[in-house]
Order: structure tokens, then sequence, then C-alpha cells
């Protein structure tokens, strides 16, 4: 059975909002064959990252950066995951197999920096994006719970 392992950073009920339809959505009744494993960022370990075959993330926009949960989870993992570094210590891009992520990012006034930041350190992993990165920004209505469930969905129906 794939695996689909969820790393989020959700403090706020906007964010969790946004994550709890992220969670329905891969686990849509349609999905079968994927198991879904759901980790907050801070709990998140390198074993749970090489046991699964695509990720989704979730982090909230903290004064221009990624959440310092899901900065802690890349901190952790980064190079047993297969990260790649240039000779002056920067990311690089990895090279080898690519497993699929997507991507959510919730914000109050701007989230361009915290997209910025996991998107630098992911293309130094072996992953592929597939799907475009929903970035939702003030309150989650209706129409922001229906992209995130697609952005579920279509993350767990790749690997089905």
């Amino acid at each position: 059975m794939a695996r689909l392992l969820v790393v989020h950073h959700s403090p706020t009920p906007t964010a969790q909002a946004l994550t709890d339809a992220v969670l329905a959505g891969a686990n849509d009744d349609a999905i079968e064959g994927v198991e879904v494993v759901v980790r907050p960022a801070l709990e998140a370990t390198v074993e749970d990252v090489l046991a699964a075959d695509g990720y989704l993330l979730g982090t909230t926009a903290n004064f221009g950066y990624m959440s310092g949960a899901l900065k802690h989870f890349f901190d952790t993992v980064f190079l047993q995951a297969g990260g790649s570094l240039s000779d002056d210590g920067s990311a690089s891009t990895a090279s080898g197999g690519k497993k699929p992520y997507g991507l959510w990012v919730h914000g109050r006034y701007d989230a361009t920096g915290a997209v910025r930041s996991v998107l630098s350190i992911v293309g130094a992993l072996p992953w592929i994006q597939s799907a475009d990165v929903l970035t939702v920004l003030g309150d989650v209505g209706e129409e922001q719970r229906e992209a995130a469930y697609d952005l579920g969905g279509t993350l767990a129906a790749l690997l089905s």
C-alpha cells in the first residue's frame, strides 16, 4: 500500500481548517490503496519521510517565512532524506528518484516568502511538485476548503 505523509503546522483555527480539508480529500472514499499518515511538523521523523511515497506539507506564513516548526522538520530530516547541498552549503538540485509532493500555506496578509522558502528547500530533495501550491490569505471559506480538499485528493490519487 502506498503511503502519503502529511506534515503540517496548524496552530490557528484557520490553518487547522485547511489541514482538515486536505486530510478529508486525501482520505476520500474513492481513493483506494493509500495510507495517509499525519504528523505535526515537530513530531515528523526521517523514518516517516523515508517510508513515504508522497508528501503533503502545510504551514503558516510567519514574518515572511514558513513556520519555525516546518523549518525544524526540514532541518531534522534534510540530509538523511536525500537532500543535496552545494559546495558552499546552500541547497542544490536533487538527483535521483522523484516522489510527488504538494504544499498549502496560510497567511494573514502575504505568503510569498513562506512559499519561496519551502520550495527552495524541497527543490533540493528528491521530490517533485505535483500540484499547484495552495496559498490562502485571511479567512478560510468554502472555496478555500474545496481547494484544500482537492489538493489532498490529488496527491493521494497520484499514489493510488
